[in-house]
């Protein structure tokens, strides 16, 4: 697991990758996802680890390419959760609370990670293509705006890249006319969309500064993707305030 963590502002942000863990193949490591077909009782200790890494106990939504926001509250944590463990369906969560972290999983998609620079908000968002052509980044950093954040930030973490995210060519155009950098070209020259940079330019144009982490999901056997892989795990990126 990779890891920035800032004391001075209680702020914690880390991306996991797949080193470590107790999950066997096809999810070998620490597969963070409960909905991939794994050992309930592996991905529990994978989780659990992952908590102890990061000194936070960890909220995740069950993710189904929307743009749906849930505001992790009190009454939240304390409500019934889902299957998987989650707080409910959604693709991105935000929460001003202190003493947790909230979390996203993927495994070709892109991780966002937001915090409010200027007080103690956090939130994150799954966007895959589908999530950022419908606008799940909009939705969560205006849902943060909301809970009354001035200074946003964004670190987004490893995905697959544009050189390795082939579609048709028509889904390019659906992309790059939301945001046209995400309009992108294979190795073999094949139209391809690179979702990172779509997000990116997004966060740009609502005004928040922007930290991009590199790394191609596809590529980087040390984390999951279900391109290069098919049935595989999940990584996390997360991030929380220790209060």
């Amino acid at each position: 697991m990779f890891a920035w963590r800032d004391d001075a502002a209680g702020l914690v942000r880390a991306f996991t990758d797949r080193h470590g863990g107790v999950s066997g193949a096809p999810f070998a490591g620490l597969n963070l996802g409960a909905h991939v077909g794994d050992d309930p009782a592996a991905v529990a200790a994978n989780r659990e680890c992952l908590e102890e890494g990061i000194g936070l106990p960890v909220v995740v939504g069950d993710q189904v390419h929307g743009t749906e926001v849930i505001h992790v509250t009190r009454e939240v944590l304390e409500g019934p959760r889902t299957a998987t463990g989650a707080v409910g369906t959604a693709d991105a969560l935000v929460t001003d609370l202190p003493g947790i972290a909230l979390g996203v999983l993927v495994a070709d998609c892109t991780p966002v990670l937001l915090h409010d620079a200027a007080g103690g908000s956090v939130g994150v968002a799954h966007a895959g293509r589908q999530g950022m052509t419908k606008g799940v980044v909009p939705a969560v950093v205006s849902a943060l705006r909301d809970l009354g954040a001035t200074d946003v930030r964004a670190t987004v973490g490893p995905s697959v890249c544009g050189r390795c995210y082939e579609v048709p060519g028509d889904l390019r155009d659906e992309a790059a006319a939301v945001a046209r950098s995400s309009a992108a070209m294979t190795w073999q020259g094949t139209p391809a969309i690179d979702v990172a940079a779509g997000v990116v330019e997004q966060l740009s144009a609502l005004g928040v500064e922007t930290e991009w982490v590199p790394g191609c999901a596809r590529e980087d056997e040390a984390l999951f993707s279900h391109r290069r892989d098919g049935r595989t795990g999940r990584f996390a990126g997360v991030v929380g305030r220790t209060g």
